[in-house]
């Protein structure tokens, strides 16, 4: 039995809600330093983020993950405190137990695991942990890829730790994730007394037509193993709170969550032209989470599906389902990038937990992947 558990219950302890990290990285560094990794910290405005390496060369193999957590709200909603780690029934509770201290726990104890076995090994094994993955996301890996694509670094393989599995350990490998492009449209009217709309421009009237057209739109049918490109309204907010006024402005939040079809600027593009095909008076603002990755078969994809069989009894299903996560900011670096890591079930939930023999097994389940890509 690995100390798995004891690192992933010290994780759990240092309370780092984004962009905090709280010492995990500091005490994951002195650990990596022991095995002989050389560590850089990254600093980036309030972001801590940690580049570890072993070896040196080609191929690269990165374990990307990330220190940070989402507030837990009310304490008293929890059983137990969500930063005072507790094992009730085989059960870990605790905010991040499973997104993604135990998936951090596992790279750093695998990592151990092999260099103490293989410490000649060919090539480069790299850990990159960032604290600013479930906020802003602006100078944790994104910043960091820039500094990777200025050193010149190649990265061959990426292994992402986030939560990913549904039901059992190792029951989904991701593959892939979507785009994710969001926009905050305004559109200008005149206010003005609801009974003399004559002498006002009444912005929901004039938009609702390009919102109906926008959000029935179907934009493609898919590509391989993603699903079709979806935009949603997720937010319209006009008026004053008064029932006898005619609004002057609406301001419509929506998100586009998109497959390999598609990239941001033709996105940008199709929305702007029907926008003015419907003559509106607006302003947009665009922000770009990501844009779709997706690793097609190759060494890295047969061999986390040969090694996930083994510990779910059966080959996983194969995804790009889900949200965002930072690999869309390793993959434009040339890295075919995969997600492997625990049962996502109660991730972001009060009550956080991860099985405490998934967490056991999960070092076991990434060193049999770094010894299949790096072995001697």
């Amino acid at each position: 039995m690995s100390d798995v558990l004891p690192l992933t219950q010290a994780l759990i302890s240092r309370p780092s809600v984004t962009p905090g990290d709280a010492g995990c990285q500091k005490l994951i560094a002195e650990r990596l330093q022991r095995s002989g990794c050389h560590c850089e910290h990254l600093r980036f405005g309030e972001v801590d983020n940690l580049w570890a390496t072993h070896g040196r060369g080609s191929p690269v193999l990165l374990l990307l993950g990330h220190t940070d957590v989402v507030p837990p709200g009310a304490a008293s909603a929890w059983q137990s405190d969500p930063f005072v780690p507790e094992i009730r029934d085989g059960i870990l509770y605790g905010r991040g137990a499973a997104d993604m201290k135990s998936g951090v726990a596992g790279f750093v104890v695998a990592m151990e695991q092999f260099i103490a076995a293989h410490p000649q090994h060919p090539g480069t094994l790299a850990l990159l942990l960032t604290s600013d993955e479930e906020g802003d996301a602006i100078d944790g890996v994104r910043r960091v890829a820039e500094w990777l694509r200025e050193r010149g670094q190649h990265i061959d393989w990426c292994i992402t730790g986030e939560p990913s599995s549904t039901r059992t350990l190792g029951d989904l490998l991701r593959v892939g994730r979507r785009g994710s492009l969001s926009g905050t449209l305004t559109v200008k009217g005149v206010q003005g007394h609801v009974a003399y709309p004559g002498k006002a421009r009444n912005p929901i009237h004039l938009a609702v037509p390009a919102l109906a057209e926008l959000s029935a739109r179907r934009w493609d049918d898919g590509y391989e193993s993603f699903p079709p490109t979806s935009l949603q309204i997720s937010n319209i907010h006009a008026g004053t709170g008064a029932n006898n006024v005619i609004p002057g402005e609406l301001q419509v939040l929506f998100n586009l969550r998109y497959n390999p079809h598609w990239n941001a600027a033709r996105l940008e593009s199709e929305v702007t032209a029907l926008l003015d095909r419907h003559g509106l008076d607006y302003g947009l603002r665009w922000h770009l989470s990501g844009e779709p990755f997706y690793t097609p078969e190759g060494r890295l994809r047969q061999t986390a599906r040969e090694v996930l069989a083994g510990f779910a009894g059966a080959v996983p299903e194969e995804s790009t389902g889900g949200g965002t996560s930072d690999a869309r900011f390793i993959a434009p670096l040339g890295a075919q990038c995969i997600e492997v890591g625990p049962v996502n079930a109660s991730i972001h939930q009060v009550d956080e937990n991860v099985d405490v023999a998934d967490l056991e097994a999960l070092p076991e389940l990434y060193l049999r992947m770094i010894e299949r890509l790096l072995g001697e």
